[in-house]
């Protein structure tokens, strides 16, 4: 028997010596994760003799747990390089279509602009609208408009906010005054922005303000109002009137039917319709530019200060080529585009399990989810249980190197007391068999 007991721990501890000689090996790979070895002893014990315990016959390898505390993170200054800061793993679909999680960050793009792993594998996250939101709970394959363009996009708002001067005469002048004060230019209170049509072409939309002046006779004109203009053109009878009351606040005219953007509803501006005499600078676009377009006034003042423009923009833009990315902490990914636009085109979706060391190791610093991890549960970084992610940065290894080399002179030196428990044992056996 005491052969036996010397074997299985001379079993136990080449295995502890696998365990850390993978460990150190891995000290230096991105996101792995360390094991140690659990060891249990053997008893031998019958019916008989339950109440006095048996004997033990030698230790066997109970399991090799994963150790899955949080390595450290490290900057690499490379956008495609993410990091996990907290709970969770990585969504991969693997090349046989297989689902697998991970914690390795370091991603590239292949040909056709997915995010993929350095084993082919593909990042997996949730769909969004230019915006960051989510549009879809059923997460796919992450990939960037790299092949073309993005397309242009007509304008559909314009915002303005500026401040009209108060004190500003009529337009007309003043004639019932000695001297009288002659007309006001149009282009005294005036303003300018390149509106885009849907293919991507600029042109100009000037904007002047005229004060009007008080009258009770029709048409009835309020006072601290004034009339919008697209042109110098004096034959021109604007666009509408915006009117303040008498703590220079904006009260109207509301925009009833927006144009192209809901968000406008309760706003107060106008709706330009196609025909406005904006000139368009497309030969493909007969007449005026392509519209209709809602100019919005929204935090128009009219104080005593002077005329300035604070705030001037429109949503439409040209094509664009994709010319760099950003990942948030929230997993959102930002794509800048040659025409200066930035807009999301999706969020890295993260995975956790009720039992993360019910995980089977696949190799390529990946894991498969087992009926001892359960299902993985879904979300996003950062919320509830899931940690936030850190851009331009890797997590390391959590492999203590230090720790290792002492285990394994442990490990070592408990390979050689087994042998020796071995080598007395054969010693005793001799002397028996020789005796006379």
């Amino acid at each position: 028997m005491s052969f036996q007991t010397g074997l299985s721990g001379l079993n136990a501890a080449a295995r502890n010596l696998d365990v850390i000689g993978n460990n150190i090996a891995n000290a230096n790979t991105t996101g792995m994760k360390a094991s140690r070895t659990e060891f249990s002893g053997l008893v031998s014990s019958a019916l008989s003799s339950a109440s006095s315990g048996g004997a033990g016959i030698g230790v066997e390898v109970a399991n090799v747990a994963q150790l899955f505390t949080q390595g450290n993170i490290s900057t690499t200054n490379n956008n495609l390089d993410v990091a996990i800061n907290g709970s969770g793993f990585f969504q991969l679909t693997q090349s046989d279509g297989s689902p697998a999680y991970t914690r390795d960050g370091s991603f590239k793009l292949d040909t056709d602009g997915y995010i993929i792993t350095n084993n082919k594998a593909n990042l997996m996250g949730y769909p969004t609208d230019e915006n960051g939101k989510v549009t879809s709970a059923t997460i796919e394959k992450l990939q960037l408009p790299t092949n073309a363009p993005i397309a242009a996009r007509a304008t559909t708002t314009v915002a303005a906010e500026l401040n009209l001067e108060a004190t500003a005469y009529p337009a007309a002048g003043v004639t019932t005054v000695t001297p009288a004060i002659p007309p006001t230019p149009r282009a005294t209170y005036g303003t300018t922005l390149s509106v885009y049509d849907s293919q991507g072409v600029a042109s100009p939309v000037n904007l002047y303000f005229e004060k009007l002046a008080v009258s009770t006779v029709a048409p009835v004109v309020a006072p601290n109002t004034w009339k919008v203009f697209t042109t110098l053109d004096t034959a021109n009878t604007g666009i509408g009137n915006i009117v303040f009351d008498s703590t220079g606040k904006l009260t109207g005219p509301p925009i009833g039917a927006p144009a192209g953007n809901a968000d406008n509803v309760g706003k107060f501006g106008f709706t330009l319709p196609a025909a406005t005499g904006i000139p368009s600078l497309n030969p493909n676009v007969a007449g005026d530019i392509v519209g209709p377009i809602d100019i919005v006034f929204d935090g128009t003042t009219q104080f005593g200060t002077s005329f300035a423009v604070s705030n001037l923009t429109q949503d439409g833009y040209t094509a664009g080529e994709l010319t760099g990315l950003n990942i948030g902490d929230d997993g959102v990914i930002t794509a800048n585009y040659s025409n200066g636009e930035t807009q999301a085109a999706g969020q890295l979706a993260l995975a956790d399990f009720r039992n993360i060391q019910g995980l089977t190791p696949l190799g390529g610093n990946a894991w498969a989810a087992t009926n001892a991890s359960g299902l993985p549960v879904q979300g996003s970084p950062g919320q509830g249980k899931f940690g936030i992610l850190r851009s331009g940065a890797l997590e390391e290894s959590n492999v203590d190197l230090t720790k290792e080399l002492v285990d394994m002179m442990t490990a070592q030196r408990s390979y050689q007391a087994n042998a020796q428990t071995i080598k007395t044992q054969d010693q005793i056996m001799s002397t028996l068999v020789n005796l006379r």
